[in-house]
């Protein structure tokens, strides 16, 4: 509100310049740009992130499923890890040579991370696999998508006023330049008689 009364008080000011109504009329059209397109942005890539990714978690969900894995021996921790001070939430996890039967019936033998603190031969874990009994990651939840989406909607709509605000200060940049070079000018050819008594006569 405050641009459009300076735009309607500088309308009929005698001291206004042109630039400086043109400088008014780019700040209001870039502020009415950064309330509507900006978030029309945000909206549209969210909406699309969340429809990509809904769609990606009910892929996941039918391609990975959980089963029930045995321990047949606890593992050696990898030397890559050999310092227990460097331990982060994943190495809470406990390496074990593990058996387990995959979606499509067939036996699976393998080293994989269990969530046990002291496993033992014959402990039960569950652990995701694909169709073949191949481990995976946990598939991606709803929520988690959810949020990703949104995320990604606004920085879609901060990016999108950034880009509009960049514009303004580029286009105000070289209007100011236009204007000191126009001075410039002007100030050369006043210059050199500048307080001579009879300059311009």
């Amino acid at each position: 509100m405050r641009a459009i009364s300076g735009l309607w008080r500088w309308r009929r000011n005698p001291l206004c310049r042109a630039t400086d109504l043109a400088e008014a009329w780019v700040a209001l059209a870039a502020l009415v740009l950064i309330l509507l397109a900006a978030p029309m942005a945000g909206s549209l890539v969210g909406g699309a992130a969340q429809d990509a990714l809904q769609r990606s978690v009910r892929e996941q969900h039918e391609a990975r499923h959980l089963v029930t894995a045995t321990v047949v021996r606890k593992l050696d921790r990898s030397p890559l890890d050999a310092d227990p001070e460097t331990s982060t939430g994943r190495d809470l996890r406990t390496r074990v040579l593990a058996d387990w039967t995959a979606p499509d019936g067939t036996a699976q033998h393998g080293p994989v991370l269990a969530g046990l603190k002291d496993p033992q031969q014959g402990d039960e874990f569950r652990i995701w696999t694909d169709g073949h009994g191949r481990m995976v990651a946990r598939p991606l939840d709803s929520a988690t998508a959810s949020t990703h989406a949104v995320l990604a909607g606004v920085g879609a709509a901060l990016a999108a006023g950034g880009l509009i605000e960049g514009g303004r200060r580029l286009i105000v940049w070289r209007m100011v330049r236009r204007r000191y070079a126009r001075w410039d000018q002007a100030w050369d050819k006043a210059g050199p008689d500048w307080g001579r008594t009879g300059t311009g006569s």
